[in-house]
């Protein structure tokens, strides 16, 4: 399988876990986090089922992901995200070492790997992550405006 298609695949569990969110009623956000081919994390955002600030797709999956392999040091992982993560997950996926990040659509209100900040290949910080933007990236984007259009129409 080339890489282009093993991306498209794991987006597609990432989108998975952002349906499930908008089910819940959470900002639709979904992440897994994969190693040598394996889903090792996967998370969806859960900040108002858990009344958690940090309860963010990333972050969830990056714990799941460190319990799995026993260490916080992600080496050798892939994140792959629906939406580009925010400055709190940015700066987590640095501090676990992950060694790539695959993300669908830009947020240009939060993200920070490349809309806002570029925490993740910022030289200043001992870590930096290759990043590949825009898998799935309609799919991801359409997910957000169906989720905040419901809201803003109750």
């Amino acid at each position: 399988m080339m890489i282009k298609d093993k991306d498209q695949y794991f987006m597609e569990l990432a989108l998975a876990e952002a349906e499930r969110a908008a089910v819940e009623g959470e900002v639709p956000i979904g992440c897994v986090i994969v190693h040598e081919g394996m889903v090792i994390g996967k998370g969806h955002n859960r900040t108002e089922a858990l009344c958690d600030p940090t309860a963010h797709a990333e972050i969830l999956a990056i714990t799941a992901a460190a319990n799995h392999q026993e260490t916080w040091r992600l080496d050798n992982c892939t994140c792959y995200s629906t939406i580009e993560p925010c400055a709190m997950c940015a700066g987590a996926l640095v501090l676990a070492r992950v060694e790539r990040l695959v993300f669908g659509a830009k947020d240009p209100k939060f993200g920070a790997c490349m809309s806002l900040y570029n925490i993740v290949q910022d030289i200043r910080l001992n870590h930096q992550l290759e990043v590949v933007p825009g898998i799935l990236e309609d799919r991801a984007a359409e997910l957000m405006k169906t989720f905040f259009q419901a809201i803003r129409a109750k």
